[in-house]
């Protein structure tokens, strides 16, 4: 055990619960240490038969508890500010679910926190960056194969929102993982957004505008859209298409299981993220256990994390007021200062 890097996740919700299970059963080298969710039964249920792990219903217990040596935080969005700058002041590396903080101006704070350290301690879950067919098509564009990249073509699906969504979270909880996807694969900025609001589906429930139809430009004059639809109704799917000078590639088309029965034939569908991208959450958690047991943090940033927000303000914005909104990021710290400058 002692050999073992002692995490505390901040909450066991969906997404909280099922790092706890990663971190217990998949991931090597790790060990969950404590668990802080103001539901402290659900909280005991999501450690059930896990030797040594602690239970709190704070945070900051959470972080003080025998043996916490980095910070897994999987609480809602609007927590995460006040887990970060605890972390920061403990000196502990984190990996933090998107969205870092959901607001603009409380991202940068963290950024700017974590410049004023003079080292990396946060690492931002978007977890795409880990999913096996963006690496690929990532690998792809920067060799250079494809020419200079001039579109992506994604597409976002969703079975069906929870009761709380709204019109906005299309852009700020959904679309924010093709925002960061975008300035991942492509290495660069992006300047501008329209969101153009088709008729909203029978499937939606009353007032949320869904699907949206999300257009960005980037500094370099490459164009990406996104179509959001959170009602679908049939499936989990993520889809990304990468038009370049040369040549265009396709990712998230991969086949689940055919079933032929009586005459006919179907294929499965995903129902939600934890199982289309399962496999992308395990390598991103090993990755960052991987590096912090070396000292070392790496994946996206508190900058990155910054920029989404920045962006998914700017594309709520537009869905608002309607028209162009020009994206404007602040100046980025040396400390986030890409490779090679």
């Amino acid at each position: 055990m002692a050999d073992l890097l002692g995490v505390a996740v901040l909450g066991a919700g969906h997404m909280g619960a099922d790092h706890v299970r990663r971190l217990d059963r998949v991931v090597s080298g790790a060990r969950v240490a404590a668990v802080a969710d103001p539901d402290t039964a659900r909280a005991a249920a999501a450690v059930a038969g896990i030797e040594g792990a602690s239970v709190h219903a704070e945070a900051a217990a959470a972080l003080a508890a025998p043996g916490v040596q980095a910070v897994l935080i999987a609480s809602p969005g609007p927590a995460h500010e006040e887990a970060l700058l605890a972390a920061f002041a403990r000196g502990l590396p984190v990996l933090c679910e998107k969205p870092m903080v959901p607001d603009s101006a409380g991202a940068l704070r963290v950024a700017r926190a974590e410049a004023r350290l003079g080292r990396r301690l946060a690492q931002i879950g978007f977890m795409r960056r880990y999913d096996a067919g963006y690496l690929r098509l990532k690998s792809l564009l920067d060799s250079g194969e494809l020419g200079r990249a001039l579109m992506l073509h994604c597409v976002h699906r969703n079975v069906s929102s929870p009761p709380h969504f709204t019109s906005a979270m299309l852009i700020n909880s959904s679309v924010a993982h093709e925002i960061d996807a975008a300035r991942w694969l492509l290495g660069q900025e992006l300047t501008a957004v329209t969101v153009l609001r088709p008729a909203s589906s029978a499937g939606a429930p009353a007032g949320l505008v869904d699907p949206q139809f999300v257009l960005f430009e980037t500094e370099r004059g490459a164009l990406v859209d996104v179509e959001v639809f959170v009602n679908c109704g049939f499936g989990y799917q993520v889809r990304c298409e990468a038009v370049g000078e040369t040549g265009s590639a396709r990712i998230g088309e991969e086949h689940g299981m055919v079933v032929t029965a009586r005459g006919g034939a179907r294929e499965e569908v995903p129902q939600d993220y934890l199982v289309r991208f399962a496999d992308a959450y395990d390598r991103e958690v090993q990755a960052w256990v991987d590096a912090t047991r070396r000292g070392r943090v790496t994946g996206p940033s508190a900058w990155d994390g910054y920029a989404a927000s920045v962006v998914a303000e700017a594309g709520v914005r537009s869905l608002t007021d309607g028209g162009r909104v020009p994206i404007d990021l602040a100046a980025r710290p040396d400390l986030y200062a890409p490779a090679g400058r």
